[in-house]
């Protein structure tokens, strides 16, 4: 989960009037999360779907909102045109066809801004931009450019000064040696031709998505911006610079649109809101709430949107950087987070009888009762995941995976096939806290060989720094015995999860039910954890009959 730094002193610049403590209260009630106070700089953690948090002025909006100082969509309003123009060349089209643009005039820069604002890109790269390959952010100094500016290709020998150099270099040695052109080159690779925005003196502006030029660099002396946007996704475009220029207006810039001419002149950005109707009765119906229509209007309003009435509707008119508000149960949402999640009172929903546990609830409260009598604590993850948490950390390519079709988020685009790196990403996110650490999932794995299959695992995950594979062995057989009242045989194997040498199959009655081991460097390196780790995960359908 991305994470956003703010120094204390400048949250109480940006929300005067209130106690730093009753600010960090409110976080998590807009689905922020602390992960850590260090040196009087606050680590929050955002949900990869609210973009516009990726920055400090991002976050102060909405809990300004919720704390009733500012309610209804923010201010803003774009100053006109900048009378300035991107040329686009026909041949950008097969390599990355769309640009959008904006300039920022007239503002003041600091270190901490500047931090800001290069935080946001990075995290606009990684979510919306898909790490750079559906959309990816310049940030220049305006006052070093030359208008028009021309968006277009070049081959690979083709030179300029890139951002943090000296000297000139090609294309090809920047792909080539560059720590921007190794991680990102992928995206061009196989093109033959590479995109560049050059300005009409012949200054290199930018190598989307790899590298800037340095002719534009950005410092605390800058007064006005040029932003561009370059995507293979108009919309991820679109997004991405709706949110760049409602920062930088609250950080005290006067925004302008840019003309983007690609044959038919558009300009940019588009700030038009969208607006969305919901039923009252419906947003009731999800809440559990009896709202009337002024009630849950003020509740946007604390969300900042504006909304209103009509019949049994609300209108309600979502800010163009809200790009996670699509559909009346996101209305839903936003009513229950103005109304204050901390009001809402759980209550048993009414029922005229009373159920009874199945088998398979009997076996799985079983299973519970013996890891946790062994030290355990059980943790809740998503059938959905990322490549990056489920494969990539693990070198694992993955190219298998039971991908979703049209995913809105990074963080939920495959089908678990196997509960341990959820366990390990659970961990990644339990460092500050004190160890031994124990977890466990009883969860559903998904598969396909042939047909879609769903089984039901249950997997567990020791650190500490003595971690190792004789101690999870022991938790895994004892959880065998305990609960079914066989014996669980370990057999050496390799898995890529685990060290070569310090990893088994688990077998049940002769049948492979699992797999156990220490994991690698390599993953806890990748989920950043400071501990060994050993982990177990074993295939409940052999020993689970559900009747």
């Amino acid at each position: 989960m991305p994470v956003v730094n703010i120094k204390v002193e400048r949250l109480k610049r940006l929300v005067p009037g209130v106690k730093v403590n009753k600010v960090l209260n409110a976080m998590p009630f807009v689905a922020l999360d602390i992960e850590g106070i260090d040196n009087n700089i606050i680590r929050v953690e955002y949900n990869p779907n609210r973009p516009d948090f990726s920055s400090d002025y991002g976050i102060v909006r909405a809990l300004r909102g919720l704390l009733g100082i500012e309610t209804g969509a923010p201010k803003f309003k774009l100053a006109g045109k900048s009378g300035l123009e991107i040329e686009v060349d026909q041949a950008v089209k097969r390599i990355r066809p769309y640009v959008a643009g904006l300039v920022a005039r007239n503002g003041k820069l600091n270190d901490e801004t500047i931090k800001q604002l290069i935080s946001m890109q990075e995290d606009l790269h990684n979510g919306l931009g898909r790490r750079r390959k559906k959309a990816s952010i310049g940030i220049h100094n305006l006052d070093g450019i030359k208008f028009p500016v021309t968006y277009k290709t070049v081959s690979g020998d083709y030179t300029f000064e890139p951002l943090g150099e000296s000297s000139n270099q090609s294309i090809d040695r920047i792909l080539k040696e560059s720590e921007t052109g190794k991680q990102y080159g992928r995206i061009l690779k196989g093109l033959g031709r590479y995109p560049v925005i050059v300005d009409s003196a012949g200054a290199t502006i930018s190598f989307p998505p790899i590298i800037n030029g340095n002719v534009t660099k950005v410092d605390k002396n800058c007064r006005n911006l040029f932003v561009e946007v370059t995507a293979t996704d108009q919309k991820a475009a679109e997004d991405a610079l709706a949110i760049i220029a409602v920062t930088l207006y609250d950080a005290g810039f006067e925004i302008r649109t840019v003309t983007i001419d690609s044959g038919k002149k558009v300009e940019t950005p588009q700030m038009k809101p969208k607006v969305i109707s919901a039923d009252i009765g419906y947003v009731n119906s999800i809440l559990g709430m009896a709202l009337d229509a002024k009630q849950a209007i003020d509740y946007l309003k604390k969300s900042r949107l504006d909304a209103k009435a009509s019949g049994k509707k609300i209108i309600c008119t979502v800010p163009r950087y809200r790009v996670d508000i699509n559909h009346p149960i996101d209305i839903a949402e936003e009513v229950a987070i103005g109304y204050g999640i901390f009001n809402l009172e759980p209550t048993f929903p009414a029922s005229p009888t009373a159920g009874q546990k199945n088998l398979l609830s009997t076996y799985f409260c079983a299973i519970r009762e013996a890891l946790t009598g062994l030290g355990m604590i059980e943790a809740l993850g998503f059938s959905l995941t990322s490549r990056e948490v489920q494969y990539n950390a693990f070198g694992i390519t993955g190219k298998d995976a039971l991908a979703v079709d049209g995913s809105k988020s990074l963080e939920h685009e495959i089908l678990r096939d196997s509960l341990i790196p959820a366990l390990l990403q659970s961990l990644s996110r339990n460092v500050h806290e004190e160890y031994p650490q124990r977890l466990f999932e009883i969860g559903k794995t998904f598969h396909k060989n042939g047909a879609l299959t769903e089984r039901w695992n249950v997997g567990g995950v020791i650190t500490h720094v003595d971690a190792g594979y004789t101690e999870i062995r022991s938790v895994m057989q004892a959880l065998i015995k305990s609960c079914f009242g066989r014996d669980a045989i370990t057999k050496a194997a390799q898995n890529t999860m685990f060290m070569e040498g310090r990893s088994a199959e688990i077998v049940i009655d002769g049948i492979l039910m699992g797999t156990i081991g220490e994991v690698t460097p390599l993953a806890l390196e990748n989920f950043k954890l400071r501990m060994p780790v050993a982990a177990f995960e074993i295939d409940l359908s052999h020993i689970i009959k559900d009747k």
